[in-house]
């Protein structure tokens, strides 16, 4: 191929502690070209599964460890290469890489150079969880393609926007600015892009419209949103504070930590473990899949039916809550996996919320879809919506609208 071609593909990355997921879309349109996942890296068991063009009819599946991800990042180039899709490809504008924590740093998209490499390691502390499998993710894919724009995208860049007084905590300042303690937020990427969304549901500008976005999967989290710009956010320092999660706790006294240890003998780290993995909806009933649990429920069972009324009990408060933090309210949306899916938590949610002008049309709110809806009663005060979120595309359109400003449009000689 000769002359110039139009580089509008962008491939997202998001690594994980033990995996690699993966999305190529072309920005033109916005297509999914195609998706993959590796997982179990570092194990005998790891596996590859790739979703070519043609979609799920075409899907790939292979085993065989992937010692490290060097190795998943030079299966996934390979993947794509028998698509024709390879990283070598003219029309790959850049590649944009999901990470967790951007402190109050990055506040935005941001170009990866050795300095913003380093500042993310700095930030190590915050999320020692995330940080470390995203650099290790960036560091190999600029090994790869050294020549090629790499875009990170923050999960709290969204939350940035908020106010000293909504992100701070009631703690001495001087502690608090020495360790960097503050309330970031999470899920910014899906907050962005379902706010937006559910702006142009309503026919409305985002800059119009307030709007309390509830993420709901088995990480969950709610922001409220005022004219596009978050004012609150209910995850804080880390991901453990809001709402009642799959695993996670969310909001508890912290002196919780300090009973434990001195009455159970728990460590932090013992503490750390229970709060973050043995507590949420797992802790309550032993499942922290909704599906199974309203199955328990309609079997009668107690722990479960308990579990689901706790879920539903945070999620109201936090809905009231960011009623009166925004004042005016023109939509609740809900998104993600139960969020998008169980008619039952959607509707226990805003029962008994028709006072506020928030209610579910039953008949509405039982139908399952893929695409943008209201669920609300015609002419309701307050609509409610089903927004899916997609953070893959959310993440490409950042990297490539920064990309492509950077060079007044991006093109290559093929």
């Amino acid at each position: 191929m000769t002359g110039p071609a139009t580089a509008t593909r962008v491939l997202v990355l998001n690594s994980g502690s033990s995996s690699v997921k993966y999305r190529l879309l072309d920005m033109a349109d916005g297509t999914r070209l195609a998706a993959g996942l590796v997982e179990r890296i570092g194990e005998e068991t790891s596996r590859v599964s790739h979703t070519p063009p043609a979609g799920e009819a075409g899907r790939r599946e292979r085993g065989g460890p992937v010692p490290d991800h060097a190795a998943a990042l030079k299966a996934v180039a390979e993947e794509l290469a028998r698509d024709g899709l390879g990283l070598d490809s003219p029309g790959l504008a850049a590649i944009g890489h999901r990470v967790v924590h951007g402190g109050m740093r990055f506040s935005a998209p941001t170009v990866i150079t050795d300095e913003v490499l380093g500042e993310i390691e700095r930030l190590v502390p915050l999320a020692p969880l995330h940080n470390p499998a995203n650099l290790t993710g960036i560091r190999t894919a600029r090994a790869l393609r050294p020549d090629l724009p790499q875009v990170a995208v923050f999960d709290t860049a969204f939350h940035t926007t908020m106010p000293e007084y909504a992100a701070r905590y009631a703690i001495d300042v001087e502690t608090a600015d020495a360790h960097r303690i503050r309330r970031y937020g999470f899920h910014g990427t899906s907050h962005a892009f379902v706010s937006r969304r559910a702006a142009a549901l309503l026919g409305r500008a985002p800059e119009q419209v307030n709007v309390i976005v509830l993420h709901l999967g088995n990480g969950a989290s709610a922001s409220a949103v005022r004219g596009g710009r978050c004012v609150d956010t209910s995850m804080g320092l880390t991901p453990l504070e809001g709402l009642v999660m799959g695993t996670r706790s969310g909001d508890v006294d912290p002196a919780v930590t300090f009973h434990l240890r001195r009455v159970a003998g728990m460590s932090v780290d013992d503490v750390d473990v229970l709060l973050n993995k043995k507590s949420g909806l797992v802790g309550l009933c032993g499942d922290n899949d909704m599906r199974e649990i309203r199955r328990r429920i309609e079997d009668g069972d107690e722990p479960a039916r308990l579990a689901f009324e706790i879920y539903v009990h945070r999620l109201k408060k936090y809905i009231g809550a960011y009623y009166a933090v925004l004042g005016r309210v023109d939509a609740v949306v809900f998104t993600a996996g139960v969020g998008e899916n169980s008619a039952q938590v959607r509707e226990a949610a805003v029962a008994g919320l028709e006072g506020l002008g928030i209610a579910v049309d039953a008949d509405l709110n039982a139908v399952r879809s893929d695409v943008p809806r209201l669920i609300s009663p015609g002419r309701a005060r307050v609509a409610v919506a089903v927004v899916p979120t997609d953070e893959e595309l959310e993440i490409a359109g950042q990297t490539f609208a920064l990309v492509a400003a950077g060079r007044g449009g991006v093109d290559r000689g093929a």
